[in-house]
């Protein structure tokens, strides 16, 4: 049984031995540098596009407080004249400007925590992107170097006529020596 359990290692290693250099690393490198480019791409969009969002509630949310200053003043004004009527009206925009917002305090708090949580994603994906460009880097300098091995490491092997005729005389004194 153990035979056979290394026998079938043996066999797995090597399977992923082939699998890895089928795999062109920096191919696959590559390709992966690709795409976390468009994951942060995607991200500081969508990092826009929450900013201003943001902005708009923070906005809204100052008028809303500006409207209730005025329904105040307005209901203070309604009190003072008897106009209980006109004050019911006033007292249910009051209550529905309340409820707005706090409906905008929570979308605009929400925002802001996604906003924190995708800056915080950014950060690490772009610390990624440097790690991963890097590794690009050495790998393309390893193959410039393997390159550059290749090529001054090939001997010259060319023979010229006049080696040629000097071995032969050579050969031919070695010969007559002997």
């Amino acid at each position: 049984m153990a035979l056979i359990t290394r026998v079938s290692r043996l066999f797995r290693a090597d399977i992923h031995a082939v699998l890895d250099r089928i795999e062109e690393p920096d191919v696959l490198l590559k390709q992966a540098v690709r795409e976390m480019e468009d994951d942060i791409t995607r991200d500081e969009q969508r990092i826009k596009v929450l900013t201003h969002e943001h902005g708009q509630l923070t906005v809204r949310h100052s008028e809303l407080d500006q409207s209730l200053e005025q329904i105040e003043e307005q209901l203070n004004l309604c009190f003072a004249s008897g106009k209980d009527d006109l004050a019911r009206v006033l007292i249910r925009r009051k209550l529905e400007a309340q409820r707005l917002k706090q409906v905008l305090a929570n979308k605009r708090d929400a925002a802001q925590e996604t906003l924190a949580d995708l800056r915080h994603r950014l950060e690490e994906n772009r610390g990624r992107l440097t790690a991963m460009q890097q590794k690009l880097e050495l790998l393309a300098e390893d193959e410039t170097a393997v390159r550059s091995e290749a090529i001054w490491s090939t001997p010259d092997i060319t023979v010229r006529d006049e080696d040629v005729e000097v071995a032969l005389l050579r050969e031919k004194q070695k010969r007559k020596q002997s």
